[in-house]
């Protein structure tokens, strides 16, 4: 039996006053402490938080509700971070940029992101999610190899690698799958109720999710490539077929020259390769969902040339469209 509106919102309630209660930390703070904890976060002159602090040995990820009524001083961390807003606010500084995080939405750092967070009142509820690169190994098999920032942001942090993009925040508190999804990681991480594995399925959900809300995304204003790219892969999601990038470069008010660069740039691909990428993912999806024929299918995703379609289709996979339709289908 599913459970009413009545039900879901009582069960979130429940949750948020858990994650509200006082910590023995944050009454330290209320007697007076001043400063953050150091033996807490193994804080010293580096000002890095370390994981080996917030894990017990094997895990791979843990959420600790956000420490309030103190400031935070400038900070980084050797694990990827995520907070989530449960309440309330909080501002933080990520690498410069100020972040005000309302409730619902979700802000990604990776390793090498730098973050200041202001003193929080009772009522702003947070959590952070302490996560370490190799959760994210099977994430990233879930969610595919579509191009995406999302993407190249988690392979960059797999990779230890320093990327221009260090944080993502996330705008999504109108999205109830994004919503629910959250209520679930947290209250699995909190009460221990489900595996690793469950855990990793959830986050690619999230994921998939977020991958599709890539217009409530934020990146900070001195990434401005990054962001113009962004829009870039949101055209190519929506107008994949017939899409022109002289067309979006009008649009924006942006010389085509220029654009293709910092497409090249911050994606190592060009405009016509990631367009092509598209195009032959849906190729594949539609074989393997639906019984239109090869040729429709080809029409569909935007090609005119049945031979040119088919010869780069089997460069990507291997086989013809006819037999990656045949092959899935043994398989499923």
């Amino acid at each position: 039996m599913s459970r009413t509106g009545y039900e879901e919102k009582q069960m979130y309630t429940e949750l948020l006053e858990t994650l509200k209660s006082i910590t023995p930390e944050e009454r330290e703070i209320l007697k007076g402490r001043t400063q953050v904890d150091e033996s807490i976060y193994n804080l010293n002159r580096s000002m890095i938080v370390d994981c080996k602090k917030l894990l017990a040995n094997g895990q791979l990820i843990e959420m600790r509700p956000h420490t309030r009524f103190i400031h935070f001083p400038k900070h980084t961390h050797n694990y990827i971070e995520v907070v989530y807003m449960c309440s309330g606010q909080t501002r933080h500084v990520v690498n410069g940029s100020e972040i005000l995080l309302n409730t619902g939405e979700l802000l990604f750092m990776s390793q090498y992101a730098t973050q200041e967070i202001f003193p929080a009142g009772e009522e702003d509820v947070a959590v952070n999610l302490i996560i370490l690169p190799e959760f994210f190994g099977l994430v990233l098999d879930l969610i595919g190899a579509e191009p995406s920032l999302i993407r190249d942001f988690l392979v960059d942090c797999l990779r230890n690698t320093r990327h221009d993009v260090s944080y993502l925040h996330f705008k999504v508190a109108d999205v109830l799958p994004i919503q629910n999804l959250m209520e679930n990681l947290i209250s699995s991480l909190l009460y221990g109720h489900y595996s690793q594995r469950l855990n990793q399925n959830t986050m690619a959900l999230l994921f998939l999710y977020l991958m599709n809300y890539t217009d409530h995304l934020e990146i900070g204003k001195e990434h401005l490539e990054q962001e113009i790219t962004l829009k870039v892969f949101q055209y190519i999601e929506e107008h994949y077929r017939d899409g022109e990038l002289s067309q979006l470069a009008a649009g924006l008010h942006y010389d085509l020259y220029q654009l293709s660069r910092i497409v090249k740039s911050v994606t190592g691909s060009t405009y016509t390769e990631l367009l092509q990428e598209k195009r032959l993912q849906k190729a594949a999806f539609l074989l393997t969902t639906t019984g239109l024929s090869v040729s429709d299918i080809c029409m569909d995703v935007g090609y005119n040339n049945f031979s040119y379609f088919y010869r780069i289709f089997k460069e990507k996979y291997g086989v013809t469209p006819r037999e990656y339709r045949l092959r899935n289908l043994k398989n499923g």
